[in-house]
């Protein structure tokens, strides 16, 4: 029983941290949150960390039955989620004042008394935590995850045990990447953060397509349409 809780542990992270890549969004991460103090980093990144964690937990436990209460299909997730996160690389990818605000080195400081907890909440969730960390690929992934919950009792709270603990190890991962994500951005150098950040933008854009196209083909292929494989 406790190897079937290790192993149940140890799939969550290592199949989502692939599609989070925490460690590749870290630059566009610094680059939204700009030039604030390291307290306020490290305030932002555990809210974004926080947020992900009942975002993954919440998808891999209800995500299927919320989708069954309301008729949508994962197909249909893919498909706007996937405009969702293209839409969001697009403004990445074309935004030329992005390379502007990249620093040079954090020679402003603000005051954490002017971003009061509501304020870190609101910047933390939109676009950090979703979709740019958990998209509707993660999304996706995570309820399928969740998809085969067992019902025996013990079952169900070993199953519930090892998720909310794999949850909770890929989101120290994302708070240990966006905490030190402003030291990555002058590790790398202006030069090497701003390559980074658009080809970062661009892949973000690769997969919003991809999710798109992958709910697209199977609406296509549950409708019939022939020769477009899911």
């Amino acid at each position: 029983m406790l190897i079937l809780f290790l192993k149940a542990v140890v799939l969550i992270p290592v199949t989502l941290l692939p599609i989070l890549n925490p460690l590749g969004i870290a630059p566009v991460f610094a680059n939204l949150l700009g030039n604030v103090s390291r307290k306020t980093e490290q305030r932002v990144a555990r809210q974004v960390a926080i947020n992900c964690w009942f975002m993954l937990v919440g998808a891999i436990f209800i995500g299927s039955h919320v989708l069954g209460f309301f008729g949508i299909s994962l197909p249909i997730v893919r498909v706007g989620g996937g405009l969702l996160v293209a839409v969001s690389g697009w403004k990445l990818l074309s935004d030329n004042s992005q390379d502007a605000a990249i620093p040079k080195q954090v020679a402003k400081n603000y005051d954490d008394e002017d971003l009061p907890d509501d304020e870190i909440k609101a910047r933390s969730f939109y676009p950090m935590s979703f979709p740019l960390t958990v998209g509707p690929g993660t999304i996706a992934a995570s309820i399928t995850l969740g998809a085969n919950t067992p019902t025996r009792l013990l079952d169900w709270v070993i199953s519930i045990g090892s998720a909310a603990f794999g949850a909770a190890l890929t989101a120290v991962a994302i708070f240990l990447c966006y905490n030190y994500a402003h030291k990555l951005v002058h590790l790398m150098g202006r030069l090497g953060t701003m390559v980074v950040l658009r080809l970062s933008a661009f892949i973000l854009l690769c997969i919003g397509i991809q999710i798109f196209w992958s709910g697209l083909s199977a609406l296509l292929a549950e409708a019939g349409i022939t020769g477009v494989a899911p």
